[in-house]
């Protein structure tokens, strides 16, 4: 099969993905297409999330430079949210507000929860007080020290660490359930994590929620260090000690 049996608009959101990747996602699109023939043409002619050709936008990241692979469970089921890179949502710009954590930050659970933990890693928060009253000093510093500003920084630090950023299903559909389109893109997956495990050392795969972590049962990724959580749309994931193990030292709140 060639990618010639691939819909042009799918084709054509490859064009944001980084040129290290091109063949590997093309291999992996082709793989979709073998396991379910019908899939990737319906899904061209349909609505879906993200939008403007974001599909690969969380292939921008180098293959080389990839040493985490992040794996969620889906886009956010909003158009200005869904920017095919895990949960950074795109309604987000500002971080802070004088009162704790912005509005919008507060609205898109996963990062809010995601933040929150970064926090308690920190010291700055302590477990099981990270409400308003507790997060307002900490917003009032954070404008005013080095710490990042935006979700675009925070998404760059990401970045900076070796982060590839993905959702286990690649879209959102309204009438269609999150496992049985991250079941269509299973075959995607293997052959990127294929790829990924012929690197020299093998990225850590870290994996959200139980969509994602299906992706343990892969062979593919037996030789991969793994570390795994909750969906961080739970409270739960704020006091996650292996979380708080792994991202703690990054210090991702900080500008680089």
């Amino acid at each position: 099969m060639t990618t010639t049996a691939i819909p042009a608009p799918i084709l054509h959101a490859l064009d944001l993905a980084h040129a290290s990747w091109r063949p590997i996602l093309e291999a992996g699109l082709e793989a979709v297409a073998r396991a379910n023939p019908g899939y990737l043409p319906a899904l061209a002619v349909d609505d879906y999330m993200p939008t403007e050709n974001r599909l690969f936008a969380a292939f921008a990241q180098p293959l080389d430079q990839v040493r985490y692979v992040l794996v969620g469970e889906g886009p956010y089921p909003r158009a200005a949210s869904a920017t095919g890179v895990c949960f950074m949502d795109g309604a987000v710009g500002e971080l802070w507000c004088d009162t704790g954590l912005s509005k919008p930050v507060n609205r898109a659970t996963s990062l809010r929860n995601f933040m929150k933990m970064l926090l308690v890693a920190s010291g700055q928060l302590q477990p099981g007080a990270t409400g308003g009253a507790a997060l307002a000093p900490i917003a009032q510093a954070a404008l005013q020290d080095g710490s990042i500003r935006t979700l675009a920084q925070l998404q760059d630090n990401l970045h900076g660490q070796g982060f590839l950023l993905l959702n286990a299903a690649l879209v959102f559909r309204k009438h269609v359930a999150p496992a049985i389109d991250a079941r269509a893109w299973l075959p995607f997956l293997q052959t990127v994590l294929a790829a990924l495990g012929k690197q020299r050392t093998p990225p850590t795969l870290v994996l959200w929620g139980k969509i994602a972590e299906q992706l343990k049962k892969l062979p593919e990724t037996a030789a991969f260090p793994q570390a795994l959580a909750e969906h961080p749309y739970n409270l739960s994931f704020i006091d996650h000690q292996g979380m708080q193990g792994l991202f703690g030292p990054m210090e991702l709140l900080r500008q680089r």
